[in-house]
């Protein structure tokens, strides 16, 4: 492949890095104090809350040119509604902060320096690329990161962060081990980004422990509106093996579709190949988009976190968007976000229900999800823990608890959960393992 690979390493990050020191000092000097500015006070119960309510704040990037999250927040709100709709939690009601960090750093230290000057008790079920950011103001106010989306991997790796998911270490590591059997030539096509860094190595790892090769490394923007010289270059590259189907792994966020727009028209002149992704690059909606059973995602294998969408599991979730969110298109229960989100709040309450009368504080949060609180999230993901150290602290992920990924496939253009190829019958599989023997180096 013709893209270079950056020499600096994302895996374990420094606390000194100029960038953060960068946006640490606009972030102290330019708070967000409005809506335009980028955040928001939008309190969960219906007329407001009284002095009691628990505040905590949900963030993601929206109305940018990259990846944007708007239903993680929307999630947050109608989370809270219902909370508050049913006598709050121990007779509290719960107040959300909603904040756009803008897919870039010192919006990330806005938005965490917002969550310090509101006393926030908890930032829960939020996504931003920049967790250099974001996350050294958080800990200096000592509040709790609980449920990033996970992509990047300072959110395994800060003392006060609690990911409920295995980010994009697990989803890569899980789908380089389904292509390792059945795939020749391996092209990944990922942002040219320090997001994007961190992903060749995972799904090697995963590659690699099917005996495969390592993948080709294919740089693109992110924020590119097409990807004609991308999708030549990782055709050839997953060509080249004439004796088995190679395969085109994009890993863009929301750019993927741009991709695939470019791919469709590149691939008629290469021989076959198979796509496969992970989710949040693709989702059913953007099958939906690029027309389904005939679209170039028929027979992908895709790799999530969680259930599919279908699963009753998620009925829960489903029957409170459609009471405190009706008509809302910025949820869709299909969103890896959305899903990450319900599930970062269902922690908080078991919190905060095991606080009970108490003071609640971002203190006694942290205290209580430290002191060995187990959460049960209905099946969604194993059952709820953060050690000290996770079994993955020797390869820089010392917060990462969950490792389990599931195979899906697009089959008849729908999204539906594959029943081999990673995890045995359940589609299901831990990826602890397979990421202790990743190459972070």
């Amino acid at each position: 492949m013709t893209g270079r690979r950056r020499t600096r390493s994302t895996f374990l990050l420094s606390s000194t890095r100029p960038g953060r020191a960068i946006a640490l000092s606009l972030g102290a000097t330019a708070l967000c104090a409005s809506l335009t500015a980028g955040c928001g006070v939008v309190p969960g119960a219906t007329g407001g809350s009284g002095d009691d309510a628990v505040k905590v704040m949900t963030w993601a990037p929206q109305d940018t040119d990259a990846t944007n999250k708007p239903g993680m927040p929307a999630m947050a709100l109608a989370y809270a509604k219902w909370i508050n709709a049913n006598g709050g939690i121990n007779g509290r009601n719960l107040e959300v902060l909603t904040c756009n960090d803008h897919n870039d750093s010192v919006g990330a230290a806005k938005c965490a320096r917002r969550a310090a000057d509101e006393n926030v008790v908890a930032v829960v079920g939020s996504y931003s690329q920049f967790g250099d950011s974001y996350l050294a103001p958080l800990e200096g106010a000592g509040i709790p990161y609980i449920g990033g989306y996970g992509v990047t991997n300072d959110e395994f790796t800060g003392s006060m962060s609690y990911p409920v998911n295995g980010g994009q270490p697990a989803l890569l590591a899980g789908l380089g081990k389904a292509l390792a059997a059945t795939c020749g030539n391996v092209a990944l096509v990922r942002p040219d980004s320090i997001a994007g860094d961190e992903l060749p190595a995972m799904l090697d790892s995963g590659l690699k422990a099917g005996g495969h090769a390592d993948a080709g490394d294919q740089l693109a923007e992110e924020d590119a509106t097409e990807y004609g010289g991308q999708a030549q270059q990782a055709l050839e590259y997953a060509t080249r093996d004439l004796a088995r189907k190679g395969c085109v792994v994009p890993a863009l966020g929301d750019r993927t579709d741009t991709f695939m727009d470019s791919f469709r028209r590149s691939r008629a002149d290469f021989a076959e190949v198979r796509t496969a992704t992970v989710i949040g690059s693709v989702d059913q909606t953007v099958i939906n988009a690029t027309g389904g059973a005939s679209g170039p995602y028929e027979g992908a294998y895709i790799t999530g976190w969680y259930p599919p969408a279908s699963d009753a599991r998620w009925d829960l979730m489903k029957k409170v968007i459609n009471e405190e969110a009706f008509g809302d298109n910025r949820i869709d229960p299909a969103d890896a976000g959305v899903q990450t989100t319900w599930i970062a709040y269902t922690v908080l309450k078991a919190v905060l229900d095991r606080i009970g009368g108490g003071e609640v504080s971002s203190d006694t949060v942290r205290h209580t999800l430290d002191d060995g609180l187990r959460v049960s999230t209905g099946g969604l993901t194993p059952t709820l823990h953060w050690p000290y150290e996770s079994k993955l602290a020797a390869v820089g992920f010392s917060r990462l608890v969950n490792a389990d990924v599931t195979l899906q496939v697009v089959r008849d253009g729908k999204l539906v959960a594959a029943r081999k190829g990673i995890g045995g019958s359940n589609g299901i599989a831990d990826m602890t393992e397979t990421l202790v023997n990743a190459d972070v180096q």
